[in-house]
């Protein structure tokens, strides 16, 4: 899966400055995607074509002292479900909410459309898949333990690659084989003049990794209670075999997933996965995420940055859905 950047570099042409790099890099993949839960939707068919074309561009520059300074936007359409809107704000796929950058040694601090710490936590998502889920395009990431009654919460800040970000602040720091990340979010829509009024969010992830194997936890803290969370994840790689286990709790459902991977040949690899959620309190038949999902994931590496990918998932309240296609990396 080597990812090959392309239109790299450009030189500013003034003394005594550091040359900036611009570098150009994206995906794109396209499959079938069969979904049993669109036979209750109206106007959508079973199965449909799923799609996606990113294109990132990173700039960065050095100033004299060993500061670095960096920027990130993306452009990207795709269709899900037979859906082909889900592309930039007002789906005209423009680039999205930019994140800016300032490095130095092992710290960085970010602000904008940040990372996020919740969402930067290993194990969060499966590994080493190119949809990190399952399938062409993650089939819903059933996988994640962080969940609202209904499915996984997304109740977390993370990049935005449609839209404008949260906005936020967050720093990010490693030496050796630690890892911790703070990001910090307020979001407007309040009342009162003269305050920002809506939603704030404080998360902390921490990473140790060791040979090769981790742990890790994040947590986020919220003013709206319901998106209180707390996550933690271990794993490792024991020769061509891989296992995972996480577990999150929300005010919602506490959830676990046990993950499993195998390396068959050079150019394959087979990802199966198993989540058990229990939502909280009284159980109806709206609470979709209670119960046992599992997943199969399956890869092949075509070279040239190309990859052939399909995926099973079956959901707790026991749709399936199916996917095959092709990712490539440019």
């Amino acid at each position: 899966m080597k990812k090959v950047l392309f239109a790299t570099t450009a030189l500013i042409a003034t003394a005594g400055m550091a040359a900036a790099d611009v570098r150009l890099s994206g995906y794109g993949r396209f499959g079938l995607d069969y979904n049993s839960a669109n036979e209750r939707a109206v106007g959508v068919s079973e199965t449909n074509i799923t799609s996606r074309l990113r294109l990132q561009v990173d700039m960065s520059t050095e100033a004299d002292s060993g500061v670095g300074f960096n920027a990130r936007v993306r452009m990207q359409s795709e269709s899900r479900d037979g859906n082909p809107a889900g592309s930039a704000p007002g789906g005209d796929n423009g680039f999205n909410g930019a994140r800016f950058g300032v490095t130095y040694g092992g710290l960085t601090v970010n602000v904008g459309n940040i990372i996020g710490a919740v969402e930067n936590m290993p194990g969060l998502y499966v590994t080493g898949a190119r949809a990190a889920g399952t399938g062409v395009d993650g089939m819903g990431f059933h996988s994640l333990v962080i969940k609202s009654r209904t499915g996984t919460a997304w109740n977390w800040d993370a990049y935005s690659s449609d839209g404008m970000g949260v906005n936020g602040i967050e720093a990010l720091y490693a030496a050796g084989g630690f890892t911790g990340h703070f990001s910090y979010s307020q979001r407007n829509g309040g009342t009162v003049a003269g305050t920002a009024g809506g939603e704030d969010r404080s998360a902390l992830m921490l990473t140790y990794s060791f040979s090769d194997y981790y742990v890790s936890a994040s947590a986020q803290s919220s003013s709206v209670a319901a998106n209180d969370i707390v996550a933690v994840a271990a794993g490792g790689d024991f020769g061509q075999f891989g296992a995972r286990i996480a577990y999150g709790s929300t005010d919602a459902a506490d959830s676990v997933t046990l993950q499993g991977s195998m390396d068959i040949g050079a150019a394959s690899n087979l990802a199966v996965w198993v989540n058990s959620t229990d939502v909280a309190g009284t159980v109806t038949a709206a609470d979709t995420a209670d119960g046992t999902a599992f997943g199969i994931n399956y890869q092949y590496d075509l070279g040239g940055g190309a990859t052939f990918v399909a995926g099973y998932v079956d959901e707790a309240d026991d749709d399936n859905q199916f996917q095959a296609g092709v990712y490539f990396s440019f």
